[in-house]
């Protein structure tokens, strides 16, 4: 399966339909002391999250096209790697609720398990395919020990 549409895309897609859900739906607002603190926790780490998965393969001097996971010269492991297979797409889950959060309206959390229900099957399983291929057994050792997600 070719990938076809950039994560950073899906996520403003994502983004872009809570935005809507928010303007057009009140049904009830989500307001507790204290939810500016959890926006910025969520965004923070997210954001934390997404540029230590980053350093990680510019330090290992791999692609981080995610349309050719087929050109990656090294299997990253390390660092944020060891706790999520996808640390990248997992930071930017944390900005959709982070930002659902940011709207307060408790209807924009139903789209978030639609964005890792995408990204599951049209970026991260051919994502998987193409470094099985490509690493074999030790992509296989690397599945079974670390998750998809968290």
């Amino acid at each position: 399966m070719k990938l076809k549409i950039p994560p950073a895309l899906v996520t403003f897609f994502f983004l872009a339909v809570m935005w809507g859900i928010n303007y057009f739906a009140h049904p009830d607002i989500v307001i507790f002391s204290g939810m500016r603190w959890v926006v910025v926790f969520l965004l923070g780490c997210g954001g934390l999250l997404g540029t230590a998965a980053l350093v990680q393969f510019y330090r290992n001097a791999t692609t981080v096209n995610p349309h050719s996971p087929e050109n990656a010269n090294t299997l990253v492991t390390g660092g944020v790697y060891r706790i999520s297979r996808n640390p990248m797409y997992l930071a930017l889950l944390l900005l959709l609720i982070g930002y659902g959060f940011f709207l307060g309206n408790s209807l924009t959390f139903f789209v978030p398990p639609f964005f890792v229900a995408y990204m599951n099957r049209y970026q991260i399983i051919p994502e998987e395919v193409a470094m099985e291929e490509r690493f074999g057994a030790m992509y296989s050792r690397y599945k079974s020990q670390v998750r998809r997600w968290l």
